[in-house]
């Protein structure tokens, strides 16, 4: 195949020469050949970056000082760019990161459009500012601005999806954005920049560095930066908590997880299994809410376990371009070693391997979706992110156990209850001590908030709380309109 080489960077609305001469090599997960390259950022790049960011923030006619009327319509044209390129990121996507091409068309390919025009109308037919009547005289005039320059950190596993998290609130806000996407996904990032282009975006409003740790660190700390939006690992995330605690830096961490899938006892798991499916595997087990540990009655244990080893076994391994399969290969070499090591230290840790945990192919880095059973909440792959096709079936005894094993972990992002009866799983789900709980299905639908508590992160995505993520107040203290020459009265 043809590969895709991109010589420069897309800073200030052009694409510009890079600082150095190295380059991010990309290959295939499913053949590991070489399918392209971008350069790779270096600090001078970010510097770049944030003051043409800064610029078209700051300008006096700058993105920041348009009427959110005005910045829909460029947001409307940014939003067709990118569908007429949809196919083509689904497939560059599938293609770095092993996501099914049928996955990759609905949230890689659909999603971004969809929430940059959900937040431009959010913000447009939002008020932005109002007066409020004094108690002490006079009123005051309390407005959303924006909050600045924000530099976006995303991670591999849905590049697009959670780029635009955090792209499509921040832009329908007015501020500008440095976004610094994972090396594994690069290509689809430069796809979008060749969308902000067409589209018009303003000089600077949107500028796109790629590079390693080291870059997006320098990014969190650059003195020109008003926000960091972050989502990945939680040894990340409390880095970058760190480091913005201590420049009182504006921050929101999306961040790991461990969620729990509590099978009630009266639930017909077969008869959602798309469902279960959606929330325990999609994605090659490589999404950061997936519901890996699954809590079954012990009355219908082994039922259940065989129900869930029977999906996992049926799962068409293969080809992520491929619209039949469901499981593509993992992201990389080093990740599906990552992976391995954990089913080894579950497989030594005494839990019993239904089905799965080879190598399914000689090329790619694929791996069957695998299940472990007569587990505990304390072993290992119990408790810690493994991010792959693994899940850990633990048994438990009533709800109240349920619940106390669901809440028993240090994350707290995703989870679901499954029963035949919502009114019953609901109250369930009221109980678990996560961000988000899914009933019989789970979706992150882009009217409510997303985000998790404990270390899962902190700070919310998507509903109108996603656009607040990106606004300031800001108070001005009106005189009396009957007497503005009187002085104001003393506060108490």
């Amino acid at each position: 195949m043809t590969t895709i080489d991109y010589p420069q960077l897309y800073i200030g609305g052009t694409w510009a020469a890079p600082a150095g001469h190295d380059t991010i090599e990309v290959h295939s997960a499913a053949t590991e050949d070489r399918i392209g390259s971008v350069p790779r950022g270096r600090e001078a790049d970010i510097d770049a970056a944030v003051a043409a960011a800064r610029t078209a923030f700051d300008a006096a006619d700058g993105w920041a000082s348009w009427d959110p009327k005005e910045r829909a319509e460029v947001l409307e044209r940014f939003a067709v760019e990118l569908e007429a390129r949809g196919a083509e990121t689904a497939r560059r996507v599938s293609m770095q990161n092993g996501m099914p091409i049928w996955l990759a068309q609905q949230f890689e390919a659909g999603f971004p459009p969809l929430l940059v025009r959900y937040y431009s109308d959010l913000m447009t037919s939002a008020p932005f500012e109002e007066s409020r009547p004094g108690m002490l005289g006079g009123a005051a005039l309390v407005s959303k601005q924006p909050i600045g320059v924000v530099g976006v950190i995303v991670p591999w596993n849905v590049p697009q999806g959670i780029s635009f998290l955090k792209l499509a609130p921040a832009l329908a806000a007015g501020c500008s954005v440095v976004l610094k996407p994972a090396e594994e996904t690069v290509l689809d990032a430069f796809l979008m920049a060749e969308a902000a282009a067409a589209a018009g975006l303003p000089e600077g409003v949107l500028n796109i560095v790629p590079g390693g740790r080291e870059v997006g660190a320098y990014l969190v700390e650059h003195p020109g930066v008003d926000k960091i939006s972050f989502t990945g690992s939680t040894a990340a995330g409390r880095w970058i908590a760190e480091a913005c605690g201590r420049l009182l830096r504006p921050v929101t961490l999306e961040l790991g997880g461990k969620s729990a899938a509590i099978v009630l006892d009266d639930a017909d798991l077969g008869a959602s299994i798309e469902q279960f499916f959606g929330v325990t595997l999609l994605n090659n087990g490589q999404i950061c809410w997936l519901n890996t540990r699954v809590l079954a009655p012990r009355s219908r244990y082994t039922e259940i376990v065989d129900t869930i080893t029977e999906l996992a076994h049926s799962l068409k391994v293969g080809d992520p371009l491929d619209p039949e399969v469901k499981v593509g290969p993992l992201v990389s070499k080093q990740h599906r070693e990552r992976v391995e090591a954990y089913i080894a230290k579950g497989q030594s840790e005494g839990a019993r391997m239904t089905t799965g945990g080879k190598r399914p192919f000689d090329r790619g880095w694929f791996l069957e979706p695998t299940i472990f059973a007569d587990l505990d909440n304390n072993a290992t792959v119990s408790r810690e992110e493994i991010f792959g096709p693994v899940l850990s079936l633990i048994p438990y005894s009533d709800e109240e156990e349920a619940v106390a094993i669901a809440n028993d972990s240090v994350y707290g992002l995703g989870g679901s209850v499954w029963s035949s009866d919502p009114e019953r799983a609901t109250n369930v789900a009221r109980r678990v001590r996560s961000g988000t709980v899914g009933v019989n299905h789970y979706v992150n639908d882009p009217v409510a908030p997303f985000g998790g508590i404990k270390q899962s992160g902190m700070g919310r995505e998507l509903g109108p709380e996603g656009l607040q993520a990106f606004q300031v107040f800001k108070t001005i203290y009106l005189p009396p309109l009957s007497d503005a020459s009187q002085p104001p009265p003393t506060p108490l």
